[in-house]
């Protein structure tokens, strides 16, 4: 019988990955006494454990209620050679729009969970009342993930990781094209919709992974630096289901400037 733990992914921990995320956990969490309603939507003071380190690394994920779009920052027509103007302008105006929308809605009548910063109620939507937890998974997830998404995109983007990341990929995979692989290849094997991940894990190193749905890394005590979105509306208009050609030509738009930005903050 096997009493792993399964992840979001459908992979399991072993014992030894069971102790390292537990100590690393240890070492660095904030201590959150919120008052927040547990699993059965009973309302209740009690303490939760969030990954500092996970929220100070992504400025992203401070905003508090009442959640805004994010403005592109760069014009639609900008990937244009990776992802055309009409995707970005329906992915950002319409999807992440209404993930925006939807959390809000969740969230307007309960101003208990209003002060938590959308990583704070991403990280641990398992511990919210059950009237919101699967709305701030999906909406709260899905607006998260959209805006790490746009800012790690570039018209400059392409070419190579700089500064300490490239170091540590280097540590990690051994070549640029060895992790373009592992990341390409798990990426495109996701079944259904989901996103693939560069993400530094709970003992420090990098590691990729990939989350079904508008599920966060956050939520598994990750730490992202970089994700891809592989849900049809991402990249259906140009690529219809050649997922594999809109993966390749995701890197011709990476901004590594900003993941090491965000890979300095860890």
């Amino acid at each position: 019988m096997n009493d792993h733990p399964t992840l979001p992914d459908g992979s399991t921990l072993s014992r030894r990955r069971m102790l390292q995320v537990s100590s690393a956990a240890a070492a660095s969490t904030l201590l959150l006494s919120d008052g927040l309603a547990g699993a059965t939507g009973e309302r209740g003071s009690r303490t939760r454990t969030l990954p500092a380190a996970s929220l100070k690394a992504l400025p992203d994920a401070d905003e508090t209620y009442p959640f805004s779009l994010p403005p592109l920052p760069y014009a639609h027509d900008a990937l244009d050679r990776s992802i055309d103007a009409q995707t970005m302008e329906i992915h950002h105006g319409r999807h992440h729009q209404g993930y925006v929308n939807n959390l809000n809605a969740a969230l307007e009548d309960h101003p208990s969970l209003q002060t938590l910063t959308l990583g704070e109620l991403v990280a641990d939507w398992r511990g919210l009342p059950g009237q919101v937890r699967t709305a701030v998974r999906n909406h709260g997830g899905g607006h998260l993930n959209h805006a790490l998404f746009w800012p790690a995109l570039s018209p400059d983007g392409g070419g190579a990781p700089v500064g300490t990341l490239a170091q540590a990929i280097k540590e990690q995979w051994g070549t640029m094209d060895a992790f373009r692989n592992a990341f390409s290849g798990a990426t495109g094997s996701i079944f259904g919709s989901g996103w693939g991940w560069l993400v530094v894990n709970p003992s420090g190193t990098l590691e990729v992974v990939t989350t079904p749905n508008q599920d966060n890394p956050l939520s598994m005590g990750m730490i992202p630096i970089l994700g891809l979105d592989v849900w049809e509306h991402a990249y259906y208009l140009r690529y219809q289901n050649r997922r594999g050609d809109y993966i390749q030509a995701f890197w011709d738009v990476v901004d590594w400037d900003e993941c090491q930005r965000r890979y300095a903050r860890v």
